[in-house]
């Protein structure tokens, strides 16, 4: 069972999980079910939420970084050189502010975030810095712009040898390396453990959940996800605040 982190199991920017969906988890991996946090947070952001669940693994970073929550290791570090991604957004997007993850640790930034938008440590640098700098997971905010603008402002662009995708809350764009989402993390793993495809189900909400979602026997959508989100899963269930996840599960997994 494969979950998202924000709008799935917590709001957005929050590491507050509720009991019932604590006790939906519980209750799920109690049946003998391997417990997957899926998220597009570093590390570092993953780290407050994965002692609350028994997650027996999180794929970070929308499967680029690899994490065993038990016995904190790192089993896979995928990384990409994010310069000429960030020379070409520059260019697109005037003011735009840009951080670079250094896993398990927090980021390097060029411009400054908003309060809040990063985890760990942050480091101010500068774009030689950034650009020298293999990461797991580059980072976009466009300051003082509405989501739908970037979105608009996107909607053409082509970022080679990288993989990217823009939030539905938020002027924010995240980029990974290439042929990294997801869903592809999910099925290398799913066949490294020998599980059946039909024995697999996923819950998201965002636009990085999708081919998770495909991905899964059975895909959940959060009620308050994106319409073109809802559109690929197979159910839709309660919103995030409705404790969506835990109304989905109990289904499976009654109380």
């Amino acid at each position: 069972m494969a979950l998202d982190i924000d709008g799935t199991l917590t709001p957005v920017g929050s590491n507050d999980i509720s009991p019932a969906v604590k006790a939906a988890v519980t209750r799920v991996a109690e049946h003998g079910t391997q417990v997957v946090l899926c998220t597009g947070r570093s590390l570092i952001g993953t780290t407050p939420v994965a002692p609350q669940l028994p997650a027996s693994l999180a794929l970070c970073s929308n499967g680029a970084v690899w994490w065993n929550p038990v016995s904190d290791e790192i089993l896979k570090h995928t990384t990409f050189e994010p310069g000429p991604t960030i020379k070409t957004l520059q260019a697109l997007l005037p003011g735009a502010v840009f951080a670079v993850e250094q896993t398990g640790v927090g980021n390097l930034s060029l411009g400054e975030f908003l309060p809040g938008d990063l985890w760990g440590v942050t480091t101010p640098a500068t774009f030689d810095e950034i650009a020298a700098t293999p990461t797991a997971r580059l980072v976009m905010r466009w300051l003082d712009r509405a989501p739908a603008e970037l979105a608009f402002a996107v909607r053409e662009l082509e970022l080679p040898g990288v993989s990217w995708h823009v939030d539905h809350t938020e002027a924010w764009l995240t980029v990974v390396p290439p042929d990294v989402t997801k869903g592809q993390a999910l099925e290398e793993l799913r066949v490294s453990l020998g599980i059946s495809a039909e024995d697999t189900l996923a819950i998201g909400d965002g636009s990085n959940d999708v081919e998770m979602l495909r991905w899964a026997a059975l895909g959940i959508a959060m009620g308050q996800a994106p319409a073109t989100v809802q559109e690929v899963a197979d159910e839709v269930t309660a919103t995030v605040l409705e404790d969506g996840a835990a109304v989905a599960l109990e289904r499976f997994f009654p109380a």
